[in-house]
């Protein structure tokens, strides 16, 4: 038996939704005003993305401090000129010495060493050599030097560029992953609505947005510190999260068209239902995002700012934008989405209602074999390695690698991840390092301490691993911990290397913190708008599982070095970042499908038939919402870095997994075998916590919680 209810109380959506239907062209205006305004202002103060490494309370840190303060000539740029040959680099030394004065001549160069001036510069065997080069000058500067370097090479002498800014020069920009996504996102609107109009209101709604808040992040960088790969991810965020947004309004806003309604109507029920969806889940993309704060990491703050930010504009624009678009053009929307759906063979929501009594008679299996799955996926996370890649794992094309390798075979390993020691004290105290260090069977080498400033002394250490070995990871601890302990004056270890180990034990230190303190909010969320106890706990443990077989997805093909991937470890910032999205957005569709299916078990008090009713409205579009989320995120790939790389196809595995397997195979069988419990809620918790709903309020009172003897 139904329980009927009152005739809803227009919400401020709903009183939302019929304004801007009266007054489209205001609310259009102003959203072209306000992207107009932001984009003069981003071309007026430009952009100043940097990199943010600093990570307060940290060796590295104090290190980096001290040099900055005390001897800031220590710490410069440089690059690496490498070369070799295999008869001997000394064969070709008029040819080496000829390019290097090119090179010491070039923009951007400060200096350049002699490296057949006796310093260690040659290996051993005297096929290998390198000579360092200062560096103040630009990308393009980089490029110039790559040139030169290129054209030396040949007749049997090897010469390639090593070090950062080569590194950076060499990345690329990876553009082409915003317009494939756009592409991939606008045929699979068109597919799903037959309308090219139609398909285009979702994209036009993601597209105000993303600009919008990516001038705002130009403006903000001069006062913030913005990563420099801050613009792929925001870009990608935004628009997989607009598209998805705009998309379950529209797409009630078509069923509620399908079902009868005005288009007035349908648009006011679609905001005042999908848009409080929309509006919820939003929220909860943003408390995940700030709960990277509990890092306490400069870097990962302004990210999760930044994408916040993305987040928080598409939803305005989601309620905003979108229904007016609606009104300006709802009537052409109308006749052509009533016209598609007259020529459609079957019934909307017919086959996914058929998919629930599937499930519903296998419950416990498709539980048993879906749980199984997501573990053996989840399995590589127990041996992930964090860190940050190296010139080791880029394209074996690229001068950055050459070099690495070069260095590598004629020097050991660890030479391309030297660690830096500092002395703060006597020569004595330093030449004491020296000793205690030169002595330990994972290292390879310690040059001499040389005095940079009043009382420092720094000398480098090479290991016998590679920047991003385990043993070197030991070694920095084993430094720090044990060796120089007991060494007269302070010893501080640092360096590039060091510091990329700290960032990494900084994460795994810190993670419980920060899953305890997402976890729980969006639990406590959960609970206040489905008034449920059984819900919350349910999306959770799911949320977690499909974080944890995404990790181990991405640890499986990085880590292990899968599908011709240079092996390598997993980059420090992605596991947290991916929790925090795959979070965030994993309630999207949990929300969306949950309220869809509260909707129903309030209106008719059978939890089986609201689970069908509520699969069979929304799986079409939560599939097709995720299959433009996957296309998105998939982008990722063409980028040329390997952090975005990881974090791309982290995302786009959890999406499937979250939309395809969890939403619409899982969770119908855990709902089925929960039954009325799933609705279960304490009298006076009930009681104690504030009412939100996702649904429209009712002038009378919604059913009771479910209570259990």
């Amino acid at each position: 038996m139904e329980t009927r209810l009152a005739t809803p109380i227009p919400s401020a959506l709903a009183r939302l939704a019929q304004w801007t239907q009266r007054r489209p062209v205001i609310a259009l205006v102003a959203w072209v005003v306000v992207l107009a305004g932001a984009i003069g202002a981003a071309g007026a103060a430009g952009s100043a993305f940097e990199d943010d490494y600093s990570m307060p309370g940290t060796e590295s840190q104090e290190l980096s401090d001290l040099l900055e303060e005390r001897a800031p000539e220590a710490d410069t740029t440089s690059v690496q000129v490498v070369f070799g040959d295999e008869d001997g680099v000394a064969s070709e030394r008029d040819r080496i010495e000829s390019l290097l004065a090119e090179i010491a001549g070039m923009p951007g160069v400060t200096g350049v060493d002699d490296p057949f001036a006796g310093h260690g510069t040659v290996s051993e065997d005297g096929t290998v050599g390198y000579a360092t080069a200062g560096f103040e000058g630009t990308v393009e500067d980089v490029e110039s030097l790559l040139e030169a370097t290129e054209d030396a090479s040949g007749d049997g002498l090897e010469v390639a560029l090593g070090g950062d800014p080569v590194r950076e020069a060499e990345e690329g920009e990876g553009g082409a992953a915003e317009g494939v996504g756009m592409l991939a996102a606008l045929v699979i609107l068109v597919l799903m609505f037959g309308s090219l109009l139609a398909a285009s209101m979702p994209l036009i709604t993601a597209v105000f947005a993303v600009g919008i808040t990516f001038c705002l992040s130009m403006v903000i960088s001069h006062v913030v510190t913005l990563p420099t790969y801050l613009t792929p991810i925001m870009f990608l965020v935004g628009l997989g999260v607009g598209i998805d947004y705009a998309l379950l309004i529209f797409a009630r806003f078509r069923s509620e068209l399908l079902h009868g309604s005005n288009r007035k109507g349908a648009a006011t029920v679609a905001l005042d239902t999908a848009g409080r969806s929309v509006l919820f889940a939003g929220s909860v993309v943003i408390v995940a995002l700030a709960g990277l704060y509990a890092l306490g990491l400069g870097s990962l703050q302004s990210v999760a700012v930044s994408v916040a930010l993305v987040v928080l504009v598409t939803m305005l624009a989601s309620v905003t934008l979108l229904p007016a678009l609606l009104g300006l053009f709802g009537t052409r929307i109308e006749k052509r989405v009533r016209k598609h759906a007259a020529g459609a063979k079957r019934i909307p929501g017919q086959r996914w209602n058929a998919w629930s009594r599937l499930i519903e008679k296998r419950a416990w299996a498709a539980l048993a074999l879906v749980l199984a799955a997501l573990v053996a996926l989840s399995a590589p996370v127990l041996g992930l390695r964090l860190g940050f890649a190296d010139a080791g794992t880029e394209d074996e094309s690229l001068q950055s690698r050459q070099a690495y390798d070069m260095l590598a075979e004629g020097f050991g390993p660890g030479f391309n991840g030297p660690l830096m020691v500092v002395t703060d004290g006597s020569r004595s105290g330093a030449e004491a390092a020296v000793e205690a260090m030169s002595g330990l069977e994972s290292v390879e080498q310690v040059s001499p301490a040389s005095q940079i400033g009043d009382d420092l002394w720094m000398s480098m250490v090479v290991g016998t691993g590679g920047p991003s070995d385990e043993a070197t990871v030991d070694l920095v601890h084993q430094l720090r911990g044990d060796v120089l302990s007991e060494v007269e004056g302070t010893q501080l270890v640092g360096g590039a290397t060091a510091s990329s180990i700290d960032f990494s034990d900084i994460i795994a230190d810190r993670a419980p913190l920060f899953l305890l303190l997402v976890v729980g909010l969006s639990m406590l969320l959960l609970t206040v708008v489905f008034r449920s106890v059984l819900i919350p706990v349910k999306a959770a443990v799911l949320n977690l599982l499909t974080i944890g077989a995404s990790l181990g997805v991405v640890t499986w093909i990085f880590q292990e070095g899968l599908f011709g991937i240079q092996p390598g470890p997993v980059e420090a910032f992605v596991p947290v970042m991916l929790f925090a999205l795959i979070f965030g957005l994993s309630m999207d569709y949990e929300v969306f499908l949950v309220s869809r299916i509260r909707e129903e078990w309030v209106r008719t008090g059978d939890p089986t038939e609201a689970v069908r009713k509520g699969l069979a409205s929304t799986g079409g579009v939560i599939t097709a919402a995720a299959t433009i989320m996957i296309s998105v995120f998939a982008a990722f790939i063409l980028n040329d870095a390997r952090l975005l790389q990881q974090f791309g196809i982290g995302m786009a595995v959890a999406i499937f997994i979250d939309a395809f397997i969890i939403r619409c195979l899982l969770v119908p069988a855990i709902m089925r075998l929960m039954g009325r419990a799933a609705w279960w809620m304490p009298k006076w918790m009930d009681r104690a916590l504030p009412h939100v709903t996702v649904e429209p309020e009712p002038e009378t009172a919604p059913r009771e919680p479910v209570s259990v003897r």
